[in-house]
């Protein structure tokens, strides 16, 4: 799925009608009791950022989201059944937080007091302001600090509609995103058939009560705190940024970001680089690889820390699970004595072999052991460069025909996140970065090298040593 931001997503005129959770639903969340399972360290970690960073004047949307179409003439009886069928499948949709004190305390609504709210928000005939319109209105509703953070919407038009799912991100992550056009076509299906909604998912709750207590589970001597305490030390005491100039001058205000989302290689390109990287691990090895060495190029540095984003669905229990499954693991490439590319390749491969495993622990978790203080500053607590080979996924070879986009909110951020997918069309780049002439002329430089490289590996120009 082509992941860009709501200016970028093909939206079109119609009329807009919106769906949250129902004011009834509402009332039955506030008396709800507490419910004893965790947030997950990752979800506190998100919703304590939000909190700090409002705390010092700044309102910082960081929701994520979809986009796709449905053919038409749409029967909005049977898609307000089908998204009511899947929020309720999926418990993180239902469960929300509250402060008690500094402690945040979940509950979580039965299925059963699940309802949906549907609104008529006029006619748009400007493009333009319908996506003034919807970025606003998920900025306000999917926001980390309120609940219910989540809102749905159509355009509906004579030949169709255009969905748009919004989320605080502490409930889904890019791989539930990915997943959620295809499910969501599938229950309007059904639900214009007039059949069930067939069975729940496994629940992201259970997860982190399951998570939370392994990682409770472990002190500061343990090994994997130990690493990252030697990671972050090497890194000057930081979590590691984006190692080229960005133009930012310490003490500023956090800038404003912007937003870089385009193809990077074709699908026979991406199939040849792919095929070239295989045996030092594959096409995100290769990326990581290439990464380091023009990072080099541009900022002179000698060694490449990086931290790399892995996915926590260990078993294929968790699969089908909305939720946000990630983990992070740190590297540390020698890319100032790497002699060419396939040396660079095997040094990220021994990396990723040695620190995977380091993803399982919450780095929320790992931090709070360190005793370190890292209050954060920026909704992003480190840079990253993510690989993801979405092809396998349900209804990934009708997201070109579908229109089907996974949706960043671009707004405020100090870092460089980098996520690039394999399609079935090739690889795209998506970036949001600091909004400064010095990182757009530097990013701009990074993503030429970079489908340079994947371009030279994939034709057989790249030396040996190059």
């Amino acid at each position: 799925m082509r992941i860009t931001d709501i200016q970028r997503c093909e939206v079109r005129p119609g009329r807009l009608v919106e769906w949250t959770l129902s004011p009834a639903t509402v009332a039955a969340a506030t008396a709800l009791p507490e419910d004893s399972r965790p947030p997950a360290y990752i979800q506190e970690s998100h919703i304590r950022t939000a909190r700090s960073l409002r705390e010092d004047g700044l309102f910082v949307p960081t929701w994520v989201g979809t986009a796709f179409d449905l053919p038409g003439p749409v029967d909005l009886d049977a898609l307000e059944r089908a998204l009511h069928a899947w929020t309720v499948r999926h418990e993180t949709l239902r469960s929300g937080f509250r402060w008690a004190g500094d402690e945040l305390r979940r509950f979580t609504l039965d299925a059963a007091d699940v309802s949906l709210h549907r609104t008529e928000a006029g006619h748009f005939p400007d493009a333009g302001r319908l996506v003034r319109h919807l970025q606003d209105r998920f900025d306000t509703v999917a926001d980390a600090l309120r609940w219910p953070n989540l809102v749905y919407a159509a355009v509906v038009r004579d030949d169709g509609a255009s969905v748009y799912l919004a989320f605080d991100h502490s409930n889904v992550d890019a791989y539930s995103v990915q997943r959620m056009p295809a499910e969501i076509h599938e229950l309007y299906t059904g639900a214009a058939a007039g059949s069930g909604a067939g069975p729940t998912a496994a629940s992201y709750v259970d997860f982190c009560e399951i998570e939370r207590s392994h990682a409770d589970g472990v002190d500061g001597r343990h090994a994997i705190v130990e690493r990252w305490r030697e990671f972050i030390r090497r890194c000057d005491g930081r979590l590691p940024g984006f190692p080229v100039d960005l133009g930012l001058v310490p003490g500023d205000p956090l800038p404003r970001q912007r937003m870089l989302a385009e193809p990077l290689a074709d699908a026979d390109t991406a199939a040849a680089f792919e095929e070239y990287c295989r045996p030092y691990g594959g096409s995100m090895t290769g990326l990581l690889a290439a990464t380091g060495l023009i990072v080099h190029e541009l900022g002179g540095q000698q060694v490449y820390r990086t931290v790399v984003p892995f996915h926590t669905r260990v078993t294929s229990r968790w699969s089908e699970s909305v939720g946000w499954y990630v983990g992070a693991a740190p590297i540390e490439v020698p890319v100032g004595r790497t002699r060419g590319f396939p040396e660079a390749l095997r040094a990220v491969r021994a990396e990723l072999r040695a620190n995977r495993s380091l993803a399982r622990m919450p780095l929320a978790r790992v931090l709070r052991l360190l005793g370190a203080d890292f209050r954060p500053a920026s909704p992003d607590l480190y840079s990253i460069v993510s690989y993801v080979d979405t092809r396998g996924l349900p209804g990934a070879g009708r997201w070109a025909e579908r229109k089907a986009y996974g949706l960043l909110r671009v707004s405020y951020g100090d870092q460089v996140c980098v996520w690039v997918n394999r399609l079935p069309e090739g690889l795209w780049l998506a970036s949001r970065y600091p909004d400064t002439d010095i990182a757009a002329k530097n990013m701009r430089l990074y993503v030429e090298r970079l489908r340079d490289r994947i371009a030279s590996v994939a034709d057989g120009s790249l030396s040996a040593v190059s």
